[in-house]
This record gives structure tokens, sequence and C-alpha cells, in this order.
């Protein structure tokens, strides 16, 4: 998979030999979605507004920050957040109500990292109206943030918010399986809100993600990040775009060894064995996976988004206005 995506990165011969399957590809999504606009498929209303945070391309774009992120602003603005995900790789039960002490393998590594950071809660199924319904009948959400889902459209929604990728944004700009889109790009102009990561586009909102400590798998201590800048590392990242990762650690001023891995990575202690006992820094969302497993010398560095609160007044304005119940 690996391979295929860094082809999805420049026009290779690869995606040209693709090119007819991508077009098959479009006509399919093109029925489904117009299949549900007519109403030839039935949408399942939820009795709360829900608020999609997806991206139109495969592979990590920043998503989870952002849903993070968005939970704490309506907390604050007096909403009951709740959060539901589709759980990439878990195997459930479910509906599977994610706890602080449940595993990666249950519920997919997104899951529990965002429930471990925010404490908001989160419900995993494949179905994301189940999911939904089953977080309304446990806990008294008024909102629900459906972390990716933005193709699911068997759940209604009523705010769509598209997180494009600053770095690499659309690729060679062709559809699966010749390119990294899952939906044509024009898709863009019928969401509600545009967030760019790490980078500026269009009529989108900037997202910027900031670091400045790093934990202990171990001991839960803290240290800044600067502490690190005077010994050689090994930085881990099992990430959409593992880069991204890397080039943080590198602006902090910090020198290591880079590790990469697939997005979602299933880690075993022998990933993480190397021939020195140089500290290993990580990403959160690799952390939740390594727990079992950690030694003293592990550390993750946990992001915290940065947006303009024109974002997050905008989107309580739009959820004031809406009719729900």
């Amino acid at each position: 998979m690996q391979w295929l995506s860094e082809r999805w990165y420049r026009r290779s011969l690869l995606a040209r030999l693709l090119w007819p399957l991508s077009l098959l590809y479009r006509s399919v999504i093109f029925l489904r979605r117009i299949s549900f606009q007519t109403g030839l498929m039935q949408q399942k209303t939820l009795p709360v507004p829900v608020i999609i945070v997806g991206n139109i391309t495969v592979g990590g774009a920043g998503k989870s920050p952002l849903v993070i992120w968005l939970a704490k602003q309506l907390h604050m603005a007096g909403y009951s957040p709740g959060i539901i995900s589709r759980g990439y790789g878990g195997s459930g039960p479910f509906p599977f109500a994610v706890q602080v002490t449940s595993q990666a393998e249950q519920c997919g590594d997104e899951p529990l990292m965002i429930h471990q950071h925010s404490g908001y809660p989160v419900v995993v199924d494949p179905d994301r109206c189940r999911a939904g319904q089953y977080l309304l009948a446990q806990h008294p959400c008024d909102v629900i943030i459906a972390d990716d889902g933005l193709q699911h459209y068997r759940l209604a929604r009523d705010i769509e918010i598209v997180v494009i990728d600053g770095a690499r944004t659309f690729g060679n700009h062709l559809l699966l399986p010749a390119g990294p889109l899952r939906e044509p790009i024009d898709r863009l102009k019928t969401v509600d809100f545009l967030v760019c990561n790490s980078g500026d586009y269009p009529e989108a909102f900037r997202m910027d993600l900031n670091a400045s400590i790093a934990i202990n798998l171990l001991s839960d201590a803290s240290k800044s990040l600067s502490s690190f800048t005077e010994q050689p590392l090994h930085a881990v990242a099992g990430i959409g775009h593992p880069q991204r990762f890397f080039q943080m650690l590198k602006a902090a001023g910090l020198s290591f060894d880079e590790h990469a891995f697939a997005d979602h990575h299933t880690y075993q202690p022998a990933d993480l064995t190397f021939s020195d006992t140089r500290p290993i820094l990580m990403t959160e969302k690799d952390a939740v996976k390594c727990r079992s497993f950690a030694s003293a010398d592990m550390w993750y560095v946990p992001v915290e988004a940065e947006l303009p609160m024109l974002l997050k007044d905008t989107i309580c304005e739009k959820l004031r206005n809406l009719n729900h119940g």
C-alpha cells in the first residue's frame, strides 16, 4: 500500500494504466451519492445535529486533532459532544464504547487516542448510524462529531468539514485506484467548511499542529521537547504521512533516525528494538499500541490543533440555526 501511495503523488505510468478504473470508480460513487440525494436510498437521521469531519483523499490529513479541537470548543460553548468512528482495524464487538483501558485491537488506534486525549465519549461501529444511536442511548449528548465518514452517505449530516493535507494536497488529482482521491475535487464546493492542515488553500481555515512536550509511555512523566535537543534519538511514526511528524521534530531542533511505518501499523516489540538505547519518540496514535510492551526510553509527542476562533463561532452559529426535533 505504501508503494502504491507514493505513486499517487505523481503522474506515474501506473496511474495512467489504472485511469480507466478511476473512471469506473467515479461513476459508482456518483450514482451512489445521487441515490441518497434523490431518496432512492434512504438516509438515517439522528435526533441531534451531526458534524462530519472527513477528507476526500486516502490517508491521514489531520482529522483526529481537528475532532479533538472541535469537541473541546463545543464543550466550552455549552454543548455536550460525543464522537463516533468506524474504528479502522478494530475487531469489536460493535457497537463498542471506547474506554481508557480499551485496546486498539478492539476499537482502532484513532478512536482510542481521541478518547484518551479528550475524555469525551467515543463509540465505534462500521455502521455509523448504529454507532450514533448507541452513543445517544448511553450518553446525554446534544451534538455528534463523526470522525471520518464523509462518504458514509447513509448517515444524514448537518455540517460537513473537509480536512486538506497542506503538504500533499490532492496528489496526482486522480480518483482511486489511479490516485488518492475518494471523491472528485469538485466535492469541496458542496461542503460547509474547509480546513487546511499546515498549509493554505483557497477559502480554507488554516490548522497548525503544535507540540511542546513528550510524555513517557510507562510513567506518564512529561518533559519539554527542547530537553531532547542535546542527544540523538529514534523517531517512529505509523501514520498516513510520517514525514509530517518527522518535520515537526526537526523544526523543534531534534536530531534522530527516522523509522516510518504504514498507517495503522500493529507494532511488535521487535519494531522498536534498536541496536542502541537512544530515547524513542513516537506519535500519540502509535503510543496507544505500544504501551503493553513499553520501556522507560519510549516517549510520545501529543499535538494540539490551533485554528481561528472564527471557525468555532461560525459552526456554533450554524448549530443554533438548525431545527432538530
